[in-house]
């Protein structure tokens, strides 16, 4: 007697992405980039009166800190106003489906994975290209004159740093992975911009801060949230702000 045939499993073959729901998604991530809000906003606290820089020439901490966080809140409002506007679920896309506190201590424990991975490629770029190390003192490091502006910048670095970026590259990964060839293409972009964005700090912290933010990037891809490498990114500055100041106090 014949054994019976299985009939072959079902896959559902992903629809078409048609070329305006292409445009629309690339328009939705150059909004989300930071780049045109921080523009806009620093455009408007000018004209309020606000001064950039404090009397002695630097920047002004209460300048940066209200644009960093300004930048944050609108960034993180336009992002979850886009997935709102495609009928997509805030939590499932930079949340996931994961147990948060896991996810948290699982940021935490890669922790010593990037500080020697920031250290080595540092060392490389100083050892074969130490021309690339053309800023010798971080502009940042110049704001941080007392302990308010300390305080002023453990935020910064925490929200704006670690949760505004954090939810951007999940968004842009998210979006590349729907409609622009897929989710590696979009970190690496992002990557690219990310460390663009540093490129105040030296070219040498530009290619670092570049691939730190493509290993986050791989951590959202393989746990499908942004819990994990939020808390390792926002992590991170903290411990370097902390260890700038340990520095400094001596």
């Amino acid at each position: 007697m014949l054994e019976p045939v299985p009939e072959p499993s079902y896959v559902p073959e992903r629809r078409r992405v048609l070329p305006l729901e292409r445009v629309g998604a690339l328009v939705e991530i150059l909004i989300c980039s930071g780049f045109p809000t921080q523009i806009v906003l620093i455009l408007i606290m000018r004209a309020v009166g606000m001064p950039m820089r404090a009397g002695d020439g630097r920047l002004s901490p209460t300048f940066v800190f209200t644009l960093s966080l300004l930048d944050a809140l609108l960034v993180i409002t336009l992002v979850l106003t886009f997935l709102r506007a495609h009928h997509e679920s805030a939590r499932e896309v930079l949340l996931g489906n994961v147990r948060l506190a896991r996810e948290a201590l699982l940021g935490l424990a890669t922790l010593p994975a990037v500080f020697m991975f920031v250290t080595l490629v540092l060392v490389i770029v100083i050892r074969f290209a130490p021309q690339l190390h053309n800023v010798a003192t971080n502009p940042f490091e110049d704001m941080l004159r007392t302990r308010t502006d300390a305080l002023i910048f453990t935020v910064v670095v925490m929200v704006a740093g670690g949760v505004r970026e954090e939810v951007q590259r999940g968004f842009i990964a998210h979006r590349f992975d729907h409609y622009l060839g897929g989710a590696l293409w979009g970190i690496a972009v992002y990557s690219v911009f990310f460390g663009a964005g540093h490129v105040d700090q030296g070219y040498d912290a530009t290619i670092a801060i570049g691939l730190l933010g493509f290993m986050w990037g791989l951590l959202y891809i393989s746990r499908r949230s942004i819990v994990a490498p939020l808390v390792s990114h926002a992590t991170f500055n903290l411990a370097q702000l902390l260890k700038y100041l340990a520095f400094a106090a001596k």
